[in-house]
């Protein structure tokens, strides 16, 4: 028993480590800033634009190279600039979520760069509503 109690706690407590160094991504000394990290489409309707954008600047002395990023589910799709990034240009993550799924979501997009050896964590969210058609159609069946 005490030997499960152990394993219990010694995975436990090596899960949180590792969530919390993903967490503090963000805050570690990065070369990329974002405008905000996190997007909250409110409640929107179902087939709606899912198209949203997180703004970043290199505030490095020198260029960097997002080298991958990736959502969490393949309800949502990315886009980014694969050529370098100078010292003090912008720059776009263009994120697409599917808004045919209604209900809430909470999704992460993580984004990898050549410059820091964490992730930075960007978080959409919000909930999508069932179009008005749908719900015409569903009483209609009845």
């Amino acid at each position: 028993m005490k030997k499960i109690f152990f394993a219990i706690l010694l995975g436990s407590t090596s899960f949180w480590g590792w969530a919390q160094n993903v967490l503090d991504s963000g805050n570690a000394k990065s070369s990329i800033q974002f405008t905000t990290t996190e997007i909250d489409y409110g409640s929107i309707p179902q087939n709606s634009n899912g198209e949203r954008v997180f703004e970043f600047t290199n505030t490095d002395s020198k260029p960097f190279i997002l080298t991958n990023v990736v959502a969490s589910c393949g309800c949502t799709a990315t886009e980014w600039p694969r050529e370098p990034i100078k010292p003090g240009e912008r720059g776009t993550i263009t994120v697409r979520y599917n808004t045919s799924i209604t209900g809430t979501f909470r999704k992460s997009i993580r984004v990898f760069t050549n410059s820091n050896a964490e992730p930075i964590l960007l978080i959409i969210k919000g909930e999508v509503k069932p179009s008005n058609t749908d719900n015409n159609q569903k009483e209609n069946q009845k």
